[in-house]
């Protein structure tokens, strides 16, 4: 679900240009400054140091994200009882945006498969394989929300388009646990697809990595916690070894263990076709 560090975006101009510019009058100079400032709008927090700080590192973390992992999806009942699903993942930052495949099956049954892609300002759109179907489909907004294979994780779940909504807010900095936080609160606007009404995020203050995250479903007061486990660092790159997920009121919990992976992957386009992973089913 999370891993890795960022293109910086940066717009320039050419210097003649700006000569241009200087020699009239002082009142277009200004005018072209703000035209320039709603063309291409910088991705700063000005108001607040902090947030520019949460916010371009968790979007860096996403922005370059080239990994493999493989573990273990696992529905824990309140009384004890567990079933268990191999996980297989892969994703990829590409110049449209993060690409996200996952393969989710169980003893005996056919594979559920997932690719999701985000683009830069965090539009959502997830193409499906589900158990008795033979080819890929965008999966329709009202399923966004579905229990993946039973547990308390959302297809929605998979992806943290969250960092990039347009409504963003530093809270009061908390403690979780022994380690600092920041904590930010990110609201979608009316142009952002998702089921969640709110996510706060308690994000390390010297890793900028999420170790707890409460999402508020939208118009109810209904909440799902997630919790990472073990986070570690793999050549440059901060991970979890395990992602807990608790929906309120509901007995028993979700986990997500990561097994194996790599976070340099080197993965491209080709790596994201679901049609092989079709073929592989036969």
């Amino acid at each position: 679900m999370t891993f890795q560090p960022s293109r910086n975006r940066r717009f320039r101009y050419p210097a003649a240009k700006w000569a241009n510019c200087a020699s009239g009058p002082i009142q277009a100079s200004i005018a072209l400054l703000v035209l320039l400032a709603l063309v291409h709008p910088p991705r700063s927090f000005a108001a607040s140091p902090d947030l520019a700080t949460v916010l371009n590192g968790s979007r860096q973390r996403i922005e370059t994200m080239d990994y493999r992992v493989t573990g273990r999806l696992t529905r824990v009942e309140g009384n004890g009882k567990r079933m268990s699903y191999k996980f297989v993942a892969k994703a990829h930052w590409f110049p449209d945006g993060l690409r996200l495949l996952c393969e989710i099956s169980g003893p005996g049954s056919e594979k559920t498969i997932l690719l999701l892609h985000m683009n830069v300002s965090g539009h959502v759109t997830i193409e499906t394989v589900l158990p008795g179907q033979k080819a890929a489909s965008v999966l329709p907004f009202e399923h966004w929300n579905d229990p993946l294979v039973g547990t308390d994780f959302s297809i929605e779940d998979m992806v943290e388009s969250e960092f990039f909504w347009k409504n963003q807010e530093l809270l009061p900095s908390e403690k979780y646990g022994t380690r600092d936080c920041f904590v930010l609160k990110s609201v979608p606007g009316s142009q952002d697809r998702t089921y969640y009404g709110s996510v706060t995020s308690w994000i390390d203050r010297t890793i900028l990595f999420p170790v707890h995250v409460v999402k508020t479903l939208r118009g109810t007061s209904q909440q799902k916690e997630f919790v990472y486990f073990g986070l570690r660092q793999v050549g440059g790159v901060w991970s979890a070894s395990q992602v807990e997920a608790k929906v309120q009121g509901k007995p028993g919990s979700s986990i997500l263990a990561f097994e194996f992976g790599s976070g340099r992957a080197n993965l491209g386009p080709k790596d994201f076709a679901i049609g092989p992973a079709l073929r592989e089913r036969k």
